[in-house]
This record gives C-alpha cells, sequence and structure tokens, in this order.
C-alpha cells in the first residue's frame, strides 16, 4: 500500500482501484463526469477490457476508467430487481448511472397518463439512488411547443431528490426563440439540465462511410448546437465522426465549453458515441486529453486490458 491506500483488487480477470485519500481511481477529473452510451461491448476486450473478460465482470472494468455511463437500455426495457442490485454492488460510490426514461413514458404515452409506469420506474430504480445522475428524458421530435404544460407537470410530479436532464428534438425549439426561451425558463426555474445533442460528427461523414455510419445518420437528428447550462450538470452527447482525426476541431470546442462550465462551479456530464460504439472509449480518451490541454487534470486511469501482460504466445517471441 502507499499512502494513498490503494487496493488493487482482483475479480478473475479485473483489476478495480480503490482509494480511501484522495479515491484514488475516482476519475471525477477534476470536476467532471466522462462516459460511453453502454459499458457491455465485446469490442472493448483486449483494449479497455480485459481478454478474457466476461459479460458480468464488464461493468466492474469499465467503472474502474469511466466515472458515468448513459444508461440508454433502460429506454427499451427495464432490468430485474437483482439486476439492479448487481449494478450497485459492481460500481464504487463515486460512480453515476444516467438513466434514460422508458420509451413507453416519453414516446407511447407522451408523459400524461403514465403514472403506473413511472411510479414503477421510481421504484425499481430506489436502491440504486446514491448512483444515480441526471434521469434522462428523451422526448420524440414532435414533442412541440403545445405539449410544454405536460412537460412541466410531469417534472413536478417527479421525485424531488433526483436530479432530471431533459433532451427536445422539436425545431421549434432551435429555431423560434419563444419556445426555446419558454422551454429554459422552464427548466431552469426547477434546477433541471437540458441535453445537449451534438451530431455534427457523425453528420459530417460519407454516407457510405459503413452500414454504421449509414444507421446512425438517420437515427440522429442534426439539430442547431446549445450551449446553454441551466443548472449544476449540464449534459453533452456527442455523436462522433468514425475517423477520430475528423473530431479533433469539436473535441476542441466542447473541451473549452466544459472547461467554463467546471470555472462556474458547475459538474458537466460528457458521453461521447461512435456509430458503432468500438471505439468510444478511445475517443472518449482523447476528448479528456483534449480537455487537459485547457484545464489542469490529471490523466485518465489506466485501461484493465492495457494492465494485463501480453498473451503468453506474444511472449514467447522475446
Amino acid at each position: 500500500m502507499g499512502e494513498d491506500n490503494v487496493g488493487y483488487i482482483g475479480y478473475d480477470s479485473c483489476f478495480q482501484i480503490y482509494g480511501e485519500k484522495g479515491n484514488v481511481g475516482m476519475m471525477r477529473m477534476g470536476g467532471y463526469y466522462l462516459g460511453c452510451p453502454v459499458w457491455s461491448n465485446k469490442e472493448w476486450a483486449g483494449s479497455l477490457l480485459t481478454r478474457k473478460a466476461r459479460p458480468p465482470e464488464f461493468l466492474q472494468q469499465y467503472a474502474s476508467v469511466f466515472n458515468t455511463v448513459e444508461g440508454n437500455t433502460t429506454f427499451y426495457a427495464l432490468p430485474k430487481p437483482e439486476t439492479v442490485a448487481k449494478w450497485l454492488a459492481d460500481t464504487p460510490p463515486y460512480f453515476r448511472f444516467c438513466l434514460k426514461f422508458p420509451r413507453t413514458i416519453s414516446h407511447d404515452k407522451r408523459l400524461q397518463f403514465a403514472e403506473e409506469e413511472t411510479r414503477y420506474f421510481f421504484h425499481l430504480f430506489e436502491p440504486l439512488a446514491s448512483r444515480l445522475g441526471p434521469l434522462f428524458l428523451q422526448l420524440p421530435p414532435s414533442f412541440g411547443p403545445r405539449e410544454l404544460p405536460a412537460l412541466e407537470a410531469f417534472l413536478d410530479q417527479s421525485p424531488r431528490q433526483y436530479r432530471y436532464a431533459v433532451e427536445v428534438r422539436h425545431i421549434d425549439f432551435f429555431t423560434r426563440p419563444g419556445p426555446e426561451n419558454a422551454l429554459n425558463a422552464m427548466l431552469a426555474e426547477r434546477d433541471i439540465d437540458r441535453v445537449i445533442f451534438d451530431s455534427r460528427g457523425v453528420h459530417s461523414a460519407t454516407p457510405g462511410f459503413s452500414e454504421a455510419v449509414v444507421k446512425a445518420q438517420d437515427r440522429k437528428p442534426n439539430l442547431p448546437i446549445r450551449t446553454v447550462a441551466l443548472a449544476k450538470h449540464p449534459m453533452v452527447r456527442y455523436i462522433s465522426h468514425p475517423s477520430l482525426e475528423e473530431n479533433r476541431e469539436h473535441f476542441r470546442y466542447w473541451a473549452q465549453t466544459v472547461a467554463t462550465w467546471m470555472d462556474q462551479g458547475r459538474e458537466p456530464y460528457v458521453f461521447i458515441h461512435v456509430p458503432d460504439d468500438t471505439y468510444a472509449p478511445l475517443f472518449a480518451r482523447e476528448f479528456h486529453k483534449t480537455l487537459q490541454q485547457v484545464k489542469f487534470l490529471p490523466d485518465m486511469p489506466e485501461w484493465p486490458g492495457e494492465m494485463e501482460p501480453p498473451p503468453a504466445e506474444q511472449l514467447a517471441l522475446f
């Protein structure tokens, strides 16, 4: 043990780092949260994850590096209570899940007459309360200014012990000052963050780049960018170009913005997407390095897959 009381705890092939003094491994990165849209991707084996990592180990290993994750899976289906308990056990105290409200609530019922589904959502994740970041409400593109009263009522009826972030996609919230100002004022009054969705990276790629790019361009709207921070935890979702170099300019833009928010005492959330998410951890690490150029921050923790010794057949070559 060193002076930071660092312990290396083995979970089969997983090395996790915890520190009581200074929270080594915490990866708060000086006051912001950085993560990927998922924590489970078998393509990360041998890089972010160890070579023989099994799916039950993925979250532990991911959370030894990143300090947050988007909870996109809850948009499509809710986990079992025992799965929620495992999420709690597999993550350190500083880790934050930004869980997305189910589409049944946001898209199918459009925030109305969804009391039963909403109650179950909060009940299911109550054991995970200490790990929750802003709960993420994504609204459909057709959810426009006329439905703001429904959004306002839904937020006012939601438990106040949690934080929330709202993503709108209706074009009127970006091109008409009246609706946009009304939305921002309503959220700011309730100390609720507006999700900032930036798909410039992926939409700058040629459509034939890959099938994953075509799907992402079809599913991700190309909306105007807003950098307004309404509350404590502004949230950025950046959808990358599949080539790292094509994202450099956007990384610099967001690094400067995030640094400004941090200087204001805010704790931003940044999620880096890639069309098929294979390179999401790598691109996220590059974003952190870019932020380090404008803000004094610690390095990210080492990746479990990069901490492993080389495989035996590789060692035999030397």
